[in-house]
């Protein structure tokens, strides 16, 4: 993974064209909503990042907008942008709730994202207020199905 993510690096520096992987990391213990981003619920709290296939499509992260702690989110609704050198994606919220951490990291080192979308890259935690909006996003094996799909109209 570290050389592949190296060698896409270079190519993109070198501005040689290199092909999609053609898969994406995807975690089984999170859930995901169809605009790319995903949660894990622990307790009353949830960490929110965006997908693997998401940064991969995205590029190279030069930028995320981050909100402050205590913003309110709503399910569906945007709370920051992914910047990169291809395009500015708006980041949606799976869940709502009050952001209670933002992962001040990404100011300095946004790549964290392409490196590390489920860990070291999540950008928001939310204190959960509507635990049944859970219901409306996609498991591990729905969200592969949804990707390979919506990849496959590309």
């Amino acid at each position: 993974m570290a050389s592949s993510l190296w060698a896409t690096r270079v190519a993109s520096y070198l501005r040689i064209s290199v092909p999609c992987r053609g898969f994406a990391t995807v975690l089984k213990d999170l859930k995901y909503a169809d605009s790319h981003e995903w949660v894990k619920v622990e307790g009353n709290s949830a960490t929110i990042g965006i997908t693997d296939h998401a940064q991969d499509h995205l590029g190279d992260v030069v930028y995320v907008e981050l909100p402050e702690k205590g913003t309110q989110v709503t399910q569906g609704e945007g709370f920051g942008a992914v910047e990169s050198v291809k395009a500015t994606s708006d980041i949606n919220s799976p869940v709502s709730g009050k952001v209670i951490d933002v992962n001040e990291e990404l100011n300095s080192s946004p790549a964290l994202i392409n490196g590390s979308p489920y860990e070291k890259g999540w950008i928001i935690k939310v204190e959960l207020e509507k635990a049944e909006e859970l219901g409306c996003l996609m498991d591990s094996g729905a969200y592969t199905e949804f990707c390979e799909e919506e990849d496959a109209k590309h």
